[in-house]
């Protein structure tokens, strides 16, 4: 399988240029393509036939877009994929009892059958209290801009865009004779268009565009041994996005520097995670912080609102309405959350100090709070809990002024495994990536595990570099934690 883009990077089509009406069903739409449904006055009616049929309350998601995905290994087409979909959510309550059904079934006979569906479920599920919808008062939609789609995404032909996949992985192959095989180069485009509607005067809706280009080369040492690695560059508009050659150049960088990678002995040493590791923290500090954990009870960070719980320089934000320095939106970046209300920029945890959780109605509810507005939904099921574009805040060092304070320790590049216990704290992950020797990057790192306790991670964090990119929806720049275990050799 070929190198890609993180999955947070790739929604990025889950976001885009918006409209939004509160009030009675109409609908005004940004740039309309003349060949699309309606899917605005679509959702309005389901909801409408819904509350025809017997819902208290209804809210439908409808969502159509197009998708163009190609790899080339070795400088042949291995994969190429292009589709389209569309695809239409409902959710129903009869007071306080709910269910949900999704369809692509667009015709007057699937839609009636969605609606029939969800009822018939809905009348057999348990009430629960805290379900429903938000008050009509609290709808509404970030305003201005938000610069989520540019048609620009559509400017290469589907030959071009095919060569910008081979050309990704040709410039990472000549990079060095030692490169003698590749997991390939991709391209990838897409643009989609999302609606929510719902019972309580409620329609809104937005674009989204994306396109983003890897390479994944691989390498061979002396010994024969062989190491792997890759780069992505993705963003909203095509004009945004790094040439295939520099991408291909550095997923080269990164691989070379892996070969020749051995065992460390175990030790105790301060540790620095690269930016794309280092964001896997901040995303179980958001997992963590979620409402769904803290009502249940799963997460150490439950009961610790307005309690120091980590260095005192860390700041951790989840802005999502926010422009990325290309003027782009991010691509967390939404006008509305998932239930329709406003997008906002909420700090998490300021100065070290917990100041909120990250919640949507539901779990506000369940905890005697207000909305975040951070919930998160598909088609069907009831909404989760998503982040905007969740960051920290940047320090003030370089990453070489970073390393230069380092007699040794380790360099992580690559973390393996899911080993975050949100309950306890509890830290474990394989990992790999480079040794410190006197501030310097020496030799590759590899078959180790790092350990620690995140709760105890976030107060050890003593640096904090000025290297914020983003990459995807959460992002960090690099992270320096002392006290965390090395287990290896």
């Amino acid at each position: 399988m070929a190198f890609a883009a993180p999955p947070l990077a790739r929604a990025a089509v889950q976001a885009g240029t918006a409209f939004c009406y509160c009030g009675p069903m109409a609908h005004t739409v940004a740039q309309p393509d003349p060949t699309a449904i309606d899917l605005e006055s679509l959702a309005a009616d389901v909801v409408a036939q819904a509350i025809q049929a017997g819902a208290s309350d209804a809210e439908a998601v409808a969502r159509e877009g197009d998708e163009f995905s190609v790899t080339v290994r070795m400088g042949q087409v291995e994969t190429l994929q292009e589709s389209g979909s569309r695809a239409l959510g409902l959710r129903v309550f009869l007071g306080k009892r709910s269910a949900s059904a999704s369809t692509s079934d667009l015709t007057a006979d699937g839609i009636r059958q969605l609606v029939q569906g969800a009822l018939a479920l809905a009348r057999v599920t348990e009430e629960d209290p805290f379900a429903g919808l938000p008050e009509a008062g609290e709808f509404g939609s970030a305003p201005g801009d938000l610069h989520l789609y540019y048609d620009d995404v559509y400017s290469l032909s589907g030959a071009e865009r095919i060569e910008w996949a081979r050309r990704a992985e040709a410039a990472a192959l000549a990079a060095d004779p030692r490169i003698t095989n590749s997991d390939g180069g991709t391209f990838d485009a897409a643009t989609g268009r999302k609606v929510l509607a719902n019972s309580r005067g409620f329609v809104g809706g937005y674009r989204t565009s994306y396109a983003g280009v890897s390479a994944a080369p691989l390498a061979v040492d002396a010994n024969g041994q062989m190491q792997r690695d890759g780069w992505w560059s993705s963003a909203r508009r095509m004009q945004d996005v790094e040439s295939p050659e520099a991408v291909g150049a550095e997923a080269a960088r990164r691989t070379l520097r892996r070969l020749g990678a051995r065992r460390v002995p175990t030790q105790q040493v301060p540790v620095v995670f690269a930016p794309e590791v280092a964001r896997s923290l901040i995303g179980s500090v958001f997992e963590a912080a979620s409402g769904d954990a803290i009502w249940r009870g799963a997460s150490f960070l439950a009961g610790k609102l307005g309690q120091s719980i980590a260095a005192s320089g860390l700041t951790l934000l989840d802005d999502n309405r926010m422009l990325l320095p290309t003027g782009a939106g991010g691509f967390g970046t939404t006008p509305f959350d998932g239930e329709g209300l406003p997008s906002l920029r909420t700090v998490v945890v300021e100065n070290g100090v917990l100041c909120s959780y990250l919640l949507n109605t539901y779990t506000a509810r369940k905890l005697g709070m207000r909305s975040t507005h951070n919930a998160a939904r598909g088609l069907a099921g009831t909404p989760g809990i998503g982040c905007g574009n969740l960051y920290l805040e940047p320090g003030t060092l370089s990453p070489g002024e970073i390393l230069a304070a380092i007699p040794a320790g380790l360099y992580v590049t690559g973390l393996m495994g899911f080993g975050t216990n949100l309950v306890t704290g509890d830290y474990s992950r394989g990992a790999t990536g480079l040794w410190i020797e006197n501030g310097q990057l020496t030799h590759a790192v590899e078959e180790i595990t790092i350990a620690g306790n995140l709760a105890q991670m976030l107060r050890n964090i003593t640096a904090i570099g000025n290297d914020l990119v983003f990459r995807g929806a959460v992002a960090s720049p690099t992270l320096r934690i002392d006290g965390m275990t090395i287990a290896g050799a």
